[in-house]
């Protein structure tokens, strides 16, 4: 592309408006330009003085060191070094002098640019462009030749020459038509009536087809261009491409049958083929993958690596819904360049690597895990982000609880066994103020009421027999500045509520057997899956505690009323499960989530996780089934939609189920009880009716 700077005429000389008629003629006699710049001292351009403006100061006989200022032009025909050429030239040819002034943006001269220097430039412009050309032709697969308007050949390729095992020398300049036959019927119409046109011209070793079309070679005048196009190397690749798509074939049939995924994309890392296990791995459609680009689809597969390093390679351990996987990416290489790569995922099977890679993990970071563990003991694990949930009314208690936790008031979490009290408890104490101190837990139901006292209050030395010589600290003492979560608290003494509530009141207790009063800053949350109201109506329950505990509440809905949650609870856990028991699950079969979202589970979230964890381990085809799941739970679903009656349904997957635990437990049926969740009598009394051997 011509550059306007590199086409401009310097101009080394200083010309003011003091310069004399003598100095302006000796300058443009030595150098033999049309005109002068006239500049100030800083060199700002003020005007020109001109050839025509020199001969008339002479016709007006003025001495030769009269000053040429009041003859300099102001209107002077002045360029800006950024003008597109095409305006440069437009202007210069319509200008009577020829010569334009070159300035800056700030008016200071910068040179002249004239015709000639226009012409100079378009004639090398001009000499590039032939000599591109020229070398695109010589080097391109593609025969040409050029004929003049007298159709005589005046140009022809090297690759032309090598086609027709002619001689330049034997071409040049005769007729077209003569050295080469088949244009004879394409030209010899009338020329105004020609229009482009092929036709099949062979060779010893070659056969092309040759495109004709004219080009302007004057006025009313054309020439031909005829350029020839090689086909046996086409019909070489279309028989190539035939045993490609055997090819792809064979190898699409692989990838469908193939257990682990495989992924093939191109040159272009667009996906080319995908086994249907990859696309169920990863949740995909087939019409979403094919085409589309594999760093956009599988991010996690990274295959692009090897078209850098052009090596196969093995990547670290991955995870998916709690799926371990690896990825082997292997480079596809024709001669010499990476055309493409295969992913192979594994995942299928990979649990004693698994193992052993858990082992691995273990022994390099058992200091950092007991140190952590040591750290958390009595912290909270959980945030709002732990809450799994859809349900707008669970989004709504989050929202309640979040706010509750900013505060220092009591809170009391209500809800049925399993919905996730200490989840909630742990969320409202670590978005509080006192998320940095420590989480306190005391279960009220697990410790012996004798004990309950000595456990929240602590105790002095001496204070009964066994008691330590130094004592010990409550949970009040260790809860101080946090939280103390009660859980359970409707099955607590009522003595021992009496005491709790003067705690609160105050803030202060005594250790047992202490006579110094100990003060405390703690937060109290609380939880009962019990009717407090009821118990407060029995006696079994202080009603002062209860309304000092009642001043924030939270109603933890059951699972059956928010059953829009169950299948993002199920996805979530079975990752999770996958992680800890290191299995590969990948779904759950229709009829079995059927049965799933029939039962009402009482036992909430606490039972779904135990379900999903017995099924998981049952589960033997990547995916839970039916009879994975316990008997107790298919004995109250009333029918699943199923050819079979559900008796029948039922009975044989109990009948699978007991099979495999006997199994597992290596014919120990005591074993094989505690895996099925039933009494050994209630094991002896199912193999009788199904017939198991025994």
């Amino acid at each position: 592309m011509i550059k306007f700077k590199d086409l401009i005429s310097r101009f080394d000389y200083k010309i003011s408006k003091d310069t004399t008629l003598r100095q302006a003629i000796q300058l443009m006699l030595n150098e033999k330009w049309e005109l002068l710049p006239v500049t100030d001292d800083e060199g700002c351009l003020l005007g020109v003085f001109t050839r025509s403006e020199m001969h008339r100061m002479i016709l007006d006989e003025k001495s030769l060191d009269t000053s040429i200022c009041p003859y300099m032009k102001k209107d002077a025909l002045t360029l800006q070094i950024d003008t597109p050429y095409e305006e440069i030239e437009q202007r210069v040819l319509n200008s009577r002098v020829g010569t334009g002034v070159v300035v800056d943006k700030e008016n200071k001269f910068l040179g002249l640019f004239t015709k000639p220097d226009m012409v100079l430039a378009l004639l090398r412009s001009t000499h590039v462009l032939k000599e591109q050309l020229e070398t695109i032709l010589d080097y391109s697969h593609i025969g040409v030749l050029m004929t003049d308007d007298s159709r005589n050949i005046i140009y022809l390729n090297d690759r032309l020459i090598t086609m027709s095992e002619k001689s330049a020398g034997e071409m040049m300049g005769r007729k077209i038509e003569e050295v080469f036959s088949g244009f004879s019927k394409i030209l010899s119409g009338k020329q105004s009536e020609f229009r482009e046109n092929y036709v099949s011209i062979s060779f010893n070793r070659y056969k092309t087809i040759a495109f004709v079309t004219k080009y302007q070679t004057g006025i009313e005048q054309n020439g031909y261009i005829a350029l020839f196009q090689d086909i046996s190397e086409i019909e070489r690749m279309a028989e190539e491409l035939q045993t490609v798509k055997k090819l792809k074939t064979v190898l699409q049939t692989a990838l469908e049958y193939a257990y682990d995924g495989l992924v093939m994309i191109n040159k272009n890392q667009t996906i080319e083929m995908v086994s249907p296990p990859l696309l169920d791995f990863f949740d995909l459609n087939l019409e979403h993958v094919i085409g589309q680009s594999a760093e956009k689809v599988f991010p996690e597969l990274q295959l692009s690596h090897v078209f850098q390093s052009e090596n196969a390679e093995l990547s670290d351990f991955k995870e998916r819904h709690g799926i371990k996987y690896i990825v082997h990416r292997i480079p596809i290489i024709q001669d010499g360049q990476v055309i493409g790569a295969i992913g192979k995922v594994m995942y299928r099977q990979l649990n004693q690597v698994n193992e052993l890679f858990k082992k691995l993990q273990k022994a390099e970071s058992k200091a950092n895990f007991y140190q952590k563990q040591y750290k958390q003991a009595e912290s909270a694990k959980f945030n709002w982000d732990h809450i799994i949930t859809l349900d707008s009314s669970m989004e709504r208690l989050k929202k309640s609880g979040a706010k509750a936790a900013k505060g220092r008031s009591t809170v009391l979490i209500r809800g049925e066994s399993g919905t996730g009290k200490e989840l909630f408890a742990h969320a409202i104490h670590n978005s509080s103020a006192r998320s940095e101190e420590k989480f306190v837990i005391v279960n009220c139901a697990a410790i012996p009421e004798d004990l309950l006292e000595s456990e929240f209050f602590g105790y002095e030395e001496g204070a009964f027999t066994g008691a330590k010589q130094r004592g010990k600290l409550g949970k009040f003492d260790l809860a101080n500045g946090g939280t103390l979560f009660l859980d359970e608290i409707g099955d607590m003494s009522l003595s021992l509520q009496a005491k709790l509530l003067r705690v609160l009141q105050e803030r202060e207790f005594y250790r047992v057997g202490g006579t110094t009063k100990i003060k405390v800053d703690v937060r109290i949350i609380a939880a009962t899956n019990r009717n407090l109201e009821e118990m407060v109506q029995k006696g079994q329950f202080r009603e002062d505690l209860y309304f000092r505990l009642n001043v924030i509440s939270l109603h933890i809905p059951p699972l059956r009323e928010r059953k829009g949650d169950l299948d993002y609870l199920l996805t979530r856990v079975m990752s999770e499960l996958n992680t800890i028991l290191g299995t590969s699950i990948t779904g759950i079969e229709p009829k079995a989530k059927e049965v799933l979202y029939r039962y009402d589970w009482p036992g909430n979230v606490r039972e779904l996780k135990n379900v999903l964890e017995r099924a998981m381990t049952f589960a033997e085809y990547g995916k839970i089934q039916v009879e994975d799941l316990p008997d107790y739970l298919l004995s109250r679903i009333e029918d699943v939609e199923d050819p079979q009656p559900v008796g029948g349904l039922f009975e044989d997957a109990e009948r699978s189920v007991i099979k495999k635990a006997l199994k597992q437990s290596g014919g120990n049926k005591a074993e094989a009880a505690r895996i099925l969740g039933i009494s050994r009598s209630g094991l002896y009394e199912k193999l009788k009716k199904y017939g198991v051997l025994q």
